[in-house]
């Protein structure tokens, strides 16, 4: 869009230059900022920006790191590291370890042996090895798959004759120990992760807007497919939303808290069935000045979490989705899902997204606060208005009282000058 008004400033310059000098057009390059704060309305042959999401709307967060120089923190939280690798990487990672330590004291115990002259001795009664019936390297190996294991044949046995290979065995034991617990419960912690949990609570596809007790409420409906409960679940939710301040500071993905009950406790959510979330819109939300027709032309982004334990495993689990404008319905309430059986509730589904439409004044809360104060001013006007009546009428009376005493006393002057005379 730039490179096209570019073009057409520098087409118009070129029209007042001299027809036989060349005119050589350079596309300027602007910073990405400087591109995308420029005048929406400047050309209408400019495409409407598509919206990215900051958060998926399966709660995955569309963000990618780069650049990061300091590689080594991952090595120092390694436990983290391997439980946050996908599944093929960490199960590579789990056989390689075990084949590797596997391989490396069964060329030790190997060696151990070649060292000692067992190899030069095989089936000589009279010889004492290191360790009975180890006859090559694949013997060694599957001793050592044996002493790291515990698995304990019984064919193939170290003797008290060989003090290196007794310091052998115990290094074994203990770093087999180790590898042991620590691959086990990374594959534990890999295997009961809170993630897969958070799949079955659900979030409305869209979000709406409309009346609710008198006041212009944001809604949207979250949901538990399973029969355990989350444990002291909460809902937060964020506007993601780009700003500029006074001084000129430009944020991007700026961050704002939507107030969903904090005060009053309602974001504490007891999430047996369904529930519909709801924002009011007043002077404190984002949203108060936001109308109808405006809504469609802001480009924002609603990110709702949702947290609690899982009550079979008491691990933390945490649910997101986002919502933009084009997934914001003006208008519409969420149809109810919730109905009264024999002697139970029943919960259906199928109608967890629909909405329909119903009647919603197409003014922001800002307008209609306002038409609401504009609709009490008569009252107050012909009060007042009464009032300064009122107030004229005995301000005239004063004024003709004064005049008429004035011309008494004029008149009682008039008489004894008579009188006089």
């Amino acid at each position: 869009c730039l490179f096209l008004m570019a073009a057409n400033v520098l087409e118009e310059d070129s029209m007042e230059q001299d027809i036989e000098s060349p005119v050589t057009i350079h596309q300027p390059k602007l910073p990405k900022q400087a591109r995308e704060d420029l005048p929406k309305n400047i050309n209408k042959e400019c495409a409407k920006r598509k919206i990215q999401r900051y958060v998926r709307k399966d709660g995955k967060c569309n963000v990618h790191h780069g650049n990061v120089r300091e590689t080594y923190r991952y090595l120092t939280d390694i436990f983290t590291t391997l439980v946050d690798l996908k599944w093929r990487f960490n199960l590579l990672i789990f056989v390689m370890v075990y084949t590797v330590t596997w391989l490396f004291f069964g060329m030790i115990w190997w060696l151990i042996a070649y060292m000692r002259g067992d190899m030069d001795h095989i089936g000589d009664s009279t010889w004492t090895p290191c360790v009975s019936n180890l006859n090559g390297f694949v013997s060694a190996f599957l001793f050592s798959i044996e002493t790291e294991t515990t698995i304990g044949y019984g064919y193939r046995v170290i003797t008290d004759k060989c003090p290196e290979g007794i310091i052998l065995l115990l290094v074994q034991s203990v770093l087999g120990s180790i590898v042991n617990a620590f691959m086990v419960g990374c594959m534990f912690v890999k295997i009961s992760q809170p993630k897969k949990r958070a799949e079955t609570l659900v979030f409305s596809t869209n979000a709406v807007i409309s009346m609710r007790d008198g006041k212009l409420c944001l809604m949207f409906r979250v949901g538990d497919l399973r029969n355990s409960h989350i444990v002291e679940a909460s809902i937060r939710a964020k506007l993601i939303k780009s700003k500029q301040t006074k001084e000129g500071e430009f944020i991007p993905l700026n961050q704002t808290d939507i107030n969903v009950g904090y005060y009053t406790g309602d974001d504490r959510l007891f999430l047996v069935s369904p529930l519909i979330i709801s924002h009011e819109i007043n002077q404190q939300s984002p949203f108060w000045e936001i109308s109808k027709a405006q809504l469609p032309k802001e480009e924002l982004e609603i990110v709702v979490i949702l947290e609690g334990m899982v009550e079979a495993t008491g691990m933390t689990c945490q649910a997101r989705s986002s919502y933009i404008t084009s997934e914001i319905l003006w208008g519409y309430r969420f149809t109810p899902v919730l109905t009264l059986e024999d002697g139970f509730y029943e919960v259906d589904y199928n109608s967890f997204h629909e909405t329909y439409e119903t009647n919603t004044p197409v003014y922001s809360a800002k307008e209609l606060a306002e038409m609401a104060s504009r609709a009490e001013l008569p009252l107050t006007w012909s009060v007042s208005s009464k009032l300064d009546q009122h107030a004229e009428l005995e301000t005239e009376e004063e004024e003709k009282n004064l005049e008429d005493q004035n011309e008494r006393n004029g008149d009682v002057a008039n008489l004894e000058n008579e009188s006089k005379v």
